[in-house]
């Protein structure tokens, strides 16, 4: 199976989070042994916030071993769709979020997600199948 990281988890190890940490790295430990981790640009830049360098974060980013997937054409394009929808029905936000990039890369690939805040994506993306704190 092939999982779809989320920005939230790396997040968590990066800032050493104290509530998420644990929980973050031992998902990330044991899906490792099974599964293949995947990331793409849109992950790969909200995580880049937490260093100074680009030098030192592709360090880490190379040490946690992520495959990296840009995003297909199918991918955003349905994000823009889902983004649409959720406009419609009162959404605030006048860009489309990360969350419907990731759950659309995630639907249009067959990725699982690898999450803590399933929500956008249950509510936009019911197929994709969501590995979150319950």
């Amino acid at each position: 199976m092939s999982v779809l990281v989320d920005s939230s988890v790396i997040l968590d190890l990066f800032t050493n989070d104290p509530l998420w940490r644990s929980w973050s790295e031992q998902q990330l430990v044991q899906r490792d042994l099974t599964d293949e981790l995947v990331i793409n640009d849109i992950i790969w830049a909200e995580c880049s916030g937490s260093f100074s360098r680009i030098e030192d974060y592709r360090v880490v980013m190379d040490e946690l071993a992520f495959s990296r997937e840009p995003l297909s054409e199918e991918a955003l394009f349905l994000a823009t769709k889902v983004f649409i929808t959720y406009r419609r029905s009162g959404g605030t936000k006048f860009h489309p979020l990360p969350d419907f990039f990731i759950g659309a890369h995630a639907a249009v690939s067959g990725h699982s997600v690898l999450t803590r805040d399933p929500t956008r994506i249950r509510n936009y993306f019911p197929k994709v199948h969501l590995i979150y704190p319950k």
